[in-house]
């Protein structure tokens, strides 16, 4: 058997950790092992953000089939749209009401209004249903990768995450339909530029590259199948006023598109007047009738949800029959995802606490883990700077929700060979353990909002906190995927928690304690004191950035 480097990790100030694992040659057949809390947390830090003490427990009284299906299940609630937080809006737009359907505004308005959409963005992730629908929009957002600064119209930019939204977990072909008509996306890749006397080949350039066929060794496209489908393409513009995006076939080119024998010489016959518009249908059925479509979306999949690295075993094992299935569900997201989860790949230990967390995931999931304390979002003069601050924090890590660095998605999912590792470097981590220091003792400040950790709120969840052992393991078992030694977490409890004493009664007295008289500011301030020191403790342990 080969071996791998799961973890070359080293975000504490004070180790590394290395383990070798020895690769097993596990598949999408069903698993059958144990399931515990071990796989119900490795399910739900890999599908959500973050797993809270709640989380663990609604899912623990399920089985694995049970979470799996519930995890696939769309939101039930539509999140509201974003509102003026901003005060002053040249459009009319009052403040508390929402901007999304309002007129465009200038250069400035939409800045305003940019910064609105991701602290909304962030505020619903926060606030997350218990489902997986949350992290497939940021994978989708990362696969269909546009930027709010080239895209300039921010109602554009609020329509394009409903656009994944409402597709996250339907059919990736319908998906690439909308994504192609959008027009957030016909701005970002000048798609409404494209016209039967001067073609304009971005978009389809990446259709084909980055979106369905990608740019392996078996993806064998031509330059003559990038024109072919910008050709298809000419003739979709933007609606600014009533934003959305139009069909102008007088801007149509109405001659046959040639496409290579890779597409086995297939020929789309022009068609004038509005059956211009079907000619994209017949241009993504040539597409979507390519094998390598399907690999190469279970492989973006497989690097998102289980590991970076895709070796001959899983390309095997696991790649090629999800793509199958993929295929014969007729591009259905949930079937692929549904087989991929329950898999004895999935939860084979050699994929579990083995990727470092995205700044996303970093902040958001700390921020719910912990029960951070958000205002409602009817408080919007408070939530959103709230809100706001938190996707700060994620975007000086390198992670800037509607501001990848360009059409590929951010490095860490695709360019070889660090991948995941490009998150944590000389500066993204000071500004980590940065963060978590604060939020864990005076509080994270940015913007004007303040976000802080109660300890308490985390630790009245456990279901034996004044045990001083069953506190540590209980803690660890949702907040680390990676087992610690006994000889740390003796570290942890004596020399951290009880503050360099040596019986564990002097933990259950302070405890019980503050249990008694939760208002006694000094029985609340003892246990206040020493839980902060453990958490602190524990997040600036290298285990922690892992997921």
């Amino acid at each position: 058997m080969d071996r791998r480097d799961f973890l070359t990790l080293a975000p504490s100030r004070k180790k590394t950790v290395k383990v070798n694992v020895s690769r097993t040659f596990s598949g999408l057949s069903p698993y059958t092992g144990q399931w515990g809390r071990a796989q119900v947390v490795h399910l739900l830090k890999r599908c959500m953000f973050g797993a809270t003490p709640a989380d663990v427990k609604h899912f623990e009284a399920m089985t694995l089939d049970q979470a799996v299906d519930a995890l696939l299940q769309p939101n039930v609630n539509t999140p509201a749209p974003p509102v003026n937080n901003y005060g002053t809006d040249t459009t009319g737009v009052a403040p508390g009401a929402t901007w999304v359907n309002a007129p465009d505004g200038d250069e400035d308005l939409n800045n305003d209004r940019r910064a609105s959409y991701k602290a909304w963005w962030t505020g619903v992730m926060l606030n997350q249903e218990r489902t997986m629908h949350e992290k497939l929009v940021l994978f989708w957002h990362n696969h269909f990768a546009t930027e709010t600064q080239t895209i300039g119209d921010a109602r554009f930019m609020y329509k394009h995450n409903v656009m994944l939204r409402n597709n996250a977990l339907g059919n990736f072909k319908t998906l690439t339909k909308a994504v192609t008509l959008d027009p957030g996306m016909l701005v970002y890749l000048n798609g409404y530029l494209n016209e039967k006397t001067a073609a304009d080949e971005n978009y389809a350039r990446e259709l084909l590259e980055l979106f369905t066929c990608g740019k392996g060794p078996d993806s064998q496209y031509q330059e003559e199948d990038v024109r072919a489908a910008a050709h298809v393409l000419t003739g979709y513009k933007v609606d600014k006023v009533n934003i959305t995006s139009y069909f102008d076939p007088t801007k149509h080119d109405i001659t046959n598109k040639q496409f290579s024998s890779w597409f086995s010489n297939k020929v789309i016959t022009g068609k004038t007047g509005e059956m211009g518009t079907t000619e994209l249908d017949d241009m993504l059925a040539i597409i979507f009738q390519q094998h390598e479509v399907a690999k190469f979306i279970c492989r973006k999949f497989y690097q998102f949800f289980i590991y970076y690295e895709i070796d001959q075993n899983a390309e095997e094992n696991v790649i090629t029959p999800l793509a199958d299935i993929f295929r014969a569900g007729n591009y259905e997201i949930k079937p692929l995802l549904s087989a991929l989860l329950k898999s004895e790949h999935f939860y084979d230990p050699l994929n579990m606490s083995c990727l470092i967390k995205s700044p996303v995931d970093f902040t958001v999931g700390l921020c719910r883990e912990f029960g951070v304390q958000f205002a409602p979002a009817a408080n919007y003069a408070q939530a959103y700077p709230q809100w706001r601050a938190l996707q700060n924090a994620a975007a000086q890590q390198q992670q800037n929700i509607g501001d990848p660095p360009g059409v590929s998605g951010w490095d860490a999912y695709y360019l070889a060979p660090q991948f995941h590792e490009l998150w944590i470097n000389t500066d993204t981590l000071p500004k980590r353990t940065s963060m978590a220091d604060r939020l864990i003792t005076t509080g994270y400040s940015s913007g004007g909002a303040t976000l802080q950790i109660d300890p308490l709120i985390f630790t009245d969840q456990l279901p034996d906190p004044a045990d001083p052992v069953a506190l540590i393991n209980d803690a660890l078992s949702i907040l680390y995927r990676m087992g610690i030694s006994d000889a740390m977490k003796t570290y942890l409890k004596n020399n951290i928690l009880l503050k360099g004493q040596e019986q564990d009664y002097y933990w259950t007295t302070a405890w019980n304690a503050y249990k008694a008289a939760p208002a006694d500011p000094m029985a609340r301030g003892l246990v206040m004191s020493m839980l902060k020191d453990l958490y602190h403790s524990i997040m600036n342990l290298s285990e922690y950035h892992l997921a």
